[in-house]
């Protein structure tokens, strides 16, 4: 054996080791995504078939034609918005690794150079959405699985609703423990639920063979047009089945898009598609299992191990809505969208596993408020649906800007990619419009309060900049003034923290002011929002030097990182600056803010502002600052 010879054979036992540990971390990461990813689309055909065939069908008898148009619909927008859409073309559309409708308003925003005003406020209306779709998913999911025990036995039917109020309870109620525990479970009891799916579905596929005609989406077609407004009608309620879609592109940073894919197209779409021709098989040879088809199909002795499993599947899907809510929220607050809330890490080793308190109580409000309100799954129905459906038109126009601009194709043929998917997610949200009254109008609720809510936000704050910059003096200046008469020097280092790196913070002028002195180190800091996920310790830190006395240092977070002020200094070490928490005072303006008698809002406006202002979290908690080091100095500003 020569050299060469032995060299390959010593390196083959390490080539095969990585492989395995590879493939190994692989499908570690596509049965994740099962739990996580799927869990919301995964629990449709417990109620979406039913809906659709209702709507289609009216107060008359069930027909061939009614359950074959609603199969076809169904599957043809499993195949054209979820497969083609997400899985095959938005999830190559990722921002450093990470997706979602934020992350895709800020690779639109990057490919045009500058934030816009109308790509900002698509990525609001998709983010506010979300929070509508955050409340409706828990609300109908477990409601939908607990209903089956009316069918298990009719003396439980008035259990339906105390027991689902229950379980949402203590599913809130368990966030703040964090579900890093919890989470190992998700995948493989989802796998297990899509097994039992297409388990069910294939036991009855057979009741009626004519059912496999609705692979041709000529039938789904001709249904609409024969039936224009029941046709429609139907339309908003196929989409149940493809609720949950979206959040193929919003968990891409967490498993990575080839697991996502894997898990989709090996196991969970054809485990829908085969239950839904299940479903509609049944219910053609008897017409009487429309009540509850998804439960019918289930063997009498299974029953009540389907109504646990379901109830299971359903837990996850909403804990899966509710992280999200709280991921989005980092985002926003990150983005400067929204006032700092309180963030707890429930994790020492994950960065994802947050918990946003109040965030978690208006949520379990929103949900609890739907149960009591719709009190079965059917009449939530009509409010599922709108929020999602206009979460993915807004990533329709967005993904164009991106295809567009940020990959460089031709703007004619990113019109000729992204125009199919615009007319047929905006059909399905004309669609959803005709459920206005029935319920639809929750979702917009909701999502209009989150957006007033931003937008003033907004608007507050660029007054209240431009406001304090026409007060404060330029840095610049100051800082030659007491380069040439400087006051009495204290040892030391004082970090002043402002939003405006140009301008001499409050704090600075204010113990100038008071204490006449000036420590031996004055650091100006600016910490800074990046478009990005996530930022490297490379481009963390910038160090400005200003004079012998002052230096400007700017810190950049990413929208998914939880800003830590002391980590982030402590950086600047392998830049030359020996900093050292001990001996640095951290000072921040604390403002106290008052309506003024003429401002560039109405005075409700000006309310809510100042009412989200005195709502944010403490900066000293929230940039994780010890509480020991910190100044801080009251200001009163009219806004």
């Amino acid at each position: 054996m020569n050299e060469a010879t032995r060299i390959v054979a010593a390196d083959r036992p390490d080539r095969s080791a990585r492989a395995a540990h590879h493939d190994s971390g692989f499908w570690a990461l596509t049965l994740g995504s099962v739990g996580v990813v799927y869990g919301d689309i995964g629990t449709s055909p417990l109620y979406a078939f039913r809906e659709a065939l209702r709507a289609a069908i009216g107060n008359g008898p069930i027909t061939q034609g009614a359950v074959l148009g609603v199969l076809s619909l169904i599957l043809w927008a499993l195949t054209l918005v979820v497969t083609v859409k997400y899985v095959l073309l938005l999830l190559r559309a990722d921002n450093h690794g990470e997706g979602g409708t934020l992350s895709l308003t800020a690779l639109a925003s990057r490919a045009l150079g500058r934030r816009t005003m109308p790509i900002v406020m698509l990525g609001v209306i998709g983010a506010a959405m979300f929070y509508g779709d955050s409340v409706i998913t828990p609300a109908i999911s477990v409601l939908s699985a607990v209903e089956g025990l009316k069918i298990v036995t009719p003396a439980f039917e008035h259990a339906v609703l105390p027991l689902t109020v229950a379980i949402l309870v203590a599913l809130f109620a368990v966030q703040s423990r964090g579900t890093a525990r919890v989470a190992a479970f998700f995948g493989p009891v989802m796998v297990v639920w899509f097994v039992a799916l297409a388990g069910l579905g294939l036991l009855h596929i057979a009741d009626d063979p004519h059912i496999f005609l609705a692979v041709d989406p000529l039938h789904g077609i001709s249904f609409v047009i024969d039936h224009p407004l029941i046709g429609l009608a139907t339309l908003g309620l196929v989409f149940l089945a493809v609720t949950g879609g979206e959040a193929l592109y919003a968990d891409l940073g967490h498993f990575g898009p080839k697991p996502i894919r894997t898990a989709w197209l090996g196991l969970v779409f054809p485990a829908l598609v085969i239950n839904y021709f299940g479903q509609g098989a049944m219910v053609l040879a008897h017409p009487d299992t429309l009540e509850n088809p998804f439960y019918r199909m289930v063997p009498e002795p299974f029953l009540l191990p389907m109504v646990i499993l379901a109830t299971a599947a359903t837990v996850i899907a909403s804990q899966a809505v509710i992280t999200g809510a709280y991921s989005i929220t980092r985002q926003a607050i990150q983005l400067g969208l929204i006032p700092r809330l309180a963030i707890r890490h429930t994790s020492e080793t994950h960065s994802g596993q947050i918990y946003i308190p109040r965030v978690n109580t208006a949520l379990l409000a929103g949900v609890l408020l739907l149960v009591v309100t719709f009190k079965t799954s059917s009449h939530l129905a009509s409010a599922y649906g709108i929020a999602v459906t206009t979460t993915m038109v807004v990533d329709a126009l967005l993904a164009f800007v991106v295809i567009w601009k940020l990959w460089g194709w031709r703007p004619w043929t990113a019109a000729a990619v992204i125009t199919p998917f615009v007319i047929i997610d905006g059909t399905f949200f004309v669609a959803n419009l005709l459920k206005l009254l029935e319920g639809a109008w929750v979702p917009l609720v909701f999502a209009g309060i989150i957006v007033l809510l931003v937008v003033t936000w907004q608007r507050g704050s660029r007054l209240l900049a431009a406001k304090t910059r026409h007060l404060e003096i330029p840095l610049e200046t100051l800082v030659q003034t007491l380069t040439k008469k400087p006051p009495h020097i204290v040892p030391g280092t004082a970090v002043f923290l402002t939003g405006d790196p140009d301008s001499a913070p409050t704090a600075l002028l204010h113990n100038l002011k008071h204490n006449k002195v000036l420590h031996q180190h004055n650091v100006v800091l600016t910490i800074e929002s990046a478009d990005t996920p996530r930022v490297t310790e490379e481009d963390r830190v910038r160090i400005t030097q200003l004079s012998p006395l002052f230096s400007k240092v700017v810190l950049r977070f990413g929208f998914m990182e939880t800003p830590n002020v002391p980590k982030a200094l402590a950086i600047a070490r392998k830049q030359g600056w020996h900093f050292d928490i001990m001996s640095t005072s951290f000072f921040l303006s604390r403002r106290l803010l008052k309506p003024a008698a003429q401002s560039g809002m109405p005075r409700w406006q000006d309310n809510l502002f100042i009412r989200l202002a005195k709502s944010a979290s403490d900066a000293t908690d929230f940039f994780q600052i010890p509480t020991g080091r910190v100044v801080e100095v009251g200001t009163q500003v009219t806004v």
